[in-house]
């Protein structure tokens, strides 16, 4: 990384990573780092990939190098980090490759298919000494940050339930079998494209700021629809414990038949309850409301910066990291990133869903 630069490789070029890369290269006053996109690949064509970069390039400095292959990107001199937003399948092999070619990483989430495969990405990325973080986006919104303060200061009072939910909002049926959302083995289905997010949710809500092998202990129980091999609608419930042992539970739902609703989290607590909303969806959560026991009301409306979507914030706190020497990133470590995944895994063994990749 050459000074407070940060020059970012692309493997993937549908929808999410061109919202990412709107976001990293969106004007703006300062920030802690200049991101710069230095190239994009693909396995189909050069032109696909230069299609790409004229849709999202803004044209300031050089122009990024279009790729008709992933190894190219990995290889390029020109390259700090490569930002993964390629299907589920291949995040494995996408980030080992990446690794081994000396790139950092930050890899769309789900990181992996399952947690084996987590883990031998987290065992080359420290045999390597690069950085390496899981793309959950949301956990570095500034809402997302003061929801968290405002629970552990004891806004609500002691937390006993939450309910969070989420939707495809999509045409499921008009689908092919072969797309990523529905193929079994491109992970298709709720859990790891939908349902992630209210796990991750509840980690922040009754997690008490621990992540990892830190986290607090919690019993699983779940059901899912499985259709043709694909999760279609899933609930979860996690059951925590308080510090004083009263009991907490996070209800997860996740589903690719509906929509989500605009309210589409609810925290309730002793002295008060939290109501999450959104306009774009719970993965981009624009506000909360907190009301308190005597029923009065405060609203936290929050907006990104003008252009942006909110993939800013975990591309700058990518770039503190490197800048500062950092391999992995406090607020979404790698072993979060693995004790989610193993989570999941659980889930899938108490439903019968099994991917490929288990075998």
């Amino acid at each position: 990384m050459a000074g407070s630069e940060l020059r970012w490789g692309v493997v993937g070029t549908g929808w999410i990573a061109g919202m990412f890369v709107d976001d990293i290269l969106a004007p703006r006053a300062s920030g802690p780092a200049k991101h710069i996109l230095g190239a994009a690949g693909t396995t189909s064509s050069v032109e696909k990939a230069e299609k790409f970069i004229d849709a999202h390039w803004k044209g300031d400095g050089q122009r990024p190098k279009a790729y008709a292959s992933y190894q190219e990107v990995y290889d390029s001199p020109d390259i700090d980090i490569i930002y993964i937003a390629t299907p589920h399948s291949l995040h494995k092999q996408n980030c080992l490759d990446a690794i081994k070619a000396g790139k950092h990483v930050l890899c769309e989430k789900p990181f992996t298919i399952n947690s084996k495969e987590a883990e031998e990405v987290v065992a080359a990325a420290k045999a390597k000494g690069i950085f390496l973080m899981e793309a959950v986006w949301t956990r570095f919104f500034p809402l997302a940050i003061e929801l968290e303060k405002k629970i552990q200061a004891g806004a609500i009072g002691r937390v006993w339930r939450s309910i969070i939910q989420i939707g495809f909002g999509g045409d499921w049926d008009a689908l092919p079998q072969s797309s990523r959302l529905k193929d079994p083995a491109l992970g298709g289905g709720a859990l790891l494209d939908l349902c992630v997010y209210p796990i991750s949710y509840s980690s922040l809500i009754m997690g008490r700021g621990q992540l990892g092998e830190d986290h607090p202990e919690l019993k699983v129980t779940s059901s899912m629809d499985i259709v043709n091999g694909a999760d279609e609608a899933d609930v979860v419930t996690l059951q925590y414990k308080t510090p004083d042992n009263h009991s907490q539970t996070a209800v997860c739902i996740a589903t690719v038949l509906a929509d989500s609703p605009p309210d589409f989290g609810r925290i309730e607590g002793k002295e008060g309850s939290i109501t999450l909303y959104t306009e774009l969806g719970p993965s981009c959560p624009t506000g909360f409301r907190v009301k308190n026991a005597k029923g009065e009301e405060e609203d936290f409306p929050f907006k990104h910066a003008e252009g942006t979507f909110g993939f800013i914030y975990e591309a700058d706190a990518v770039a503190q990291d490197i800048a500062a020497g950092r391999t992995e990133n406090e607020r979404m470590p790698l072993a979060e990133s693995l004790r989610v995944m193993r989570l999941m895994d659980q889930i899938r063994a108490q439903n019968g869903l099994v991917y490929p990749q288990d075998k």
